[in-house]
């Protein structure tokens, strides 16, 4: 198994690349849903540059780099099969296809905002963009700790790191109500 690394680099490689896509996504849509309500032609040429950004991000970085950690994570499972049987990656498995979940929503959300459909506001987009984070910490503690117990603790760790990025959103946005341009 001396190619065993190289799965592995790869995995990690287009775990890293999918979040990427799965960061800054949400960003694009909340810049299209506020371009969205400006004048024209500011509308429609933001509107326009913003939804070839989404585009060429969601088709050429994130779903391919989705699929392809899927495969190489197969793999490492096909070569590693013991562990199926450890409680960590039962629960590993299980954030993975909430991630799954929340990239087809977010795909319902693309699709939307490439046909000018807003049905959500920019502060729900900015909310929206902390569930792929909330995952990740959930994913990288199991990971490192190899313990189906003391991801609870991460899972703790991420309902802080979530209030307080619900704070320092209510913050963020006093202060974009008080100065539209921050």
């Amino acid at each position: 198994m001396e190619y065993y690394n190289y799965i592995k680099s790869l995995h990690l490689i287009f775990v890293i690349t999918w979040f990427a896509g799965l960061f800054y996504i949400p960003r694009l849509f909340v810049y299209q849903i506020e371009a969205f309500h400006k004048p024209s032609p500011e509308k429609e040429i933001l509107g326009k540059q913003l939804k070839l950004m989404a585009k060429r991000l969601w088709i050429i970085i994130t779903w391919p780099s989705a699929i392809l950690a899927t495969i190489f994570a197969i793999w490492l499972l096909i070569l590693q099969p013991e562990w199926l049987k450890q409680p960590w990656m039962h629960v590993k498995l299980a954030f993975v296809f909430l991630l799954f979940i929340y990239q087809f929503k977010t795909q319902v959300y693309y699709k939307q905002l490439q046909k000018d459909v807003v049905k959500k506001s920019s502060n729900y987009m900015r909310l929206w963009n902390e569930g792929a984070t909330f995952i990740l910490f959930a994913v990288v503690f199991l990971v490192i700790l190899k313990s189906a117990i003391n991801w609870v603790f991460g899972v703790i760790g991420i309902f802080v790191l979530g209030i307080l990025l619900m704070l320092g959103f209510k913050i963020y946005k006093n202060i974009r109500s008080k100065n539209p341009n921050a």
